[in-house]
């Protein structure tokens, strides 16, 4: 059972005939990619705290694992740089370790792949978690009535998004330090969890790659938003960070991401 941990910059690049391994994933350590890892028939898994954030959310798929047998553990945000499972492992360190994962002798503190090495013992889990199905709604907002999307994951993003408004849960981190990957489509303002910044303040990335292509960004604060949910970005996030085209349109540090969003002049119309 021994061997190398597969690496994942993002736990949804897992596949099929990844069933049976021990993954080490730069995604937060929330439920919906908890429940990926699961249904993905994964013995163990490592993910990034990011913070951990309003109400625990960066760690609370961690928790949910223990409930069906599977050890998991979170890398303290700080030591490495969410989106690069290879930061993970060469820099990060063990912040919260579920009951299974520590019964291995996974403990807090420890370097991921110290942690890695001793989850190479985890036994299949008894059970898997239930599917999250990830929110994809809209709410329309201010004077201007500006449509919005709200999408739990920036995976959920589409053409459909082009020159729209879109508040995900995502971290704001570049997966795998791609600027490709910063957005699926050509928005005209993206929101992100800044996932409690990060070492090198890789949970704030995006938004430079996103001024270079023309779209407005801003990073809502770890805790006052619960990663993984784009209602409580929009309902309670502040805005932690933005890019140089949000700051033209007025984004703030400190400011409700609410009523910016609801500021926002209309869309110009030939």
């Amino acid at each position: 059972m021994k061997g190398a941990p597969l690496l994942l910059d993002s736990i949804t690049d897992v596949a099929p005939h990844h069933a049976g391994q021990i993954a080490v994933s730069g995604s937060h350590g929330g439920l919906y990619p908890a429940a990926i890892a699961s249904r993905a028939g994964l013995r163990a898994v490592i993910l990034n705290d990011a913070g951990k954030g309003l109400d625990g959310a960066g760690i609370a798929g961690i928790m949910a694992l223990d409930r069906v047998g599977m050890a998991a553990a979170a890398a303290d945000c700080m030591s490495c740089e969410i989106g690069s499972a290879r930061d993970m492992m060469e820099r990060g360190r063990i912040g919260t370790a579920n009951a299974t994962a520590m019964a291995l002798g996974v403990t807090p503190g420890m370097s991921v792949a110290d942690a890695a090495a001793r989850l190479a013992d985890a036994v299949n889990p008894a059970a898997v978690l239930p599917p999250v199905e990830e929110a994809a709604r809209t709410e329309t907002i201010g004077p201007h009535r500006h449509i919005v999307r709200l999408l739990d994951s920036a995976s959920l993003v589409g053409p459909g998004d082009a020159g729209g408004i879109v508040v995900t849960g995502s971290h704001g981190g570049l997966i795998g330090g791609d600027p490709a990957r910063a957005l699926k489509a050509q928005a005209r303002v993206a929101v992100f969890n800044d996932a409690g910044g990060g070492r090198n303040g890789i949970g704030f990335t995006r938004l430079p790659a996103l001024d270079a292509r023309g779209v407005a960004a801003v990073t809502v604060a770890h805790d006052s938003a619960r990663i993984g949910e784009a209602a409580s970005a929009l309902a309670t996030g502040r805005i932690s960070a933005c890019n140089r085209l949000a700051a033209a349109l007025g984004a703030e540090v400190g400011l409700p991401l609410r009523d910016w969003i609801a500021g926002l002049p209309p869309v110009a119309t030939d």
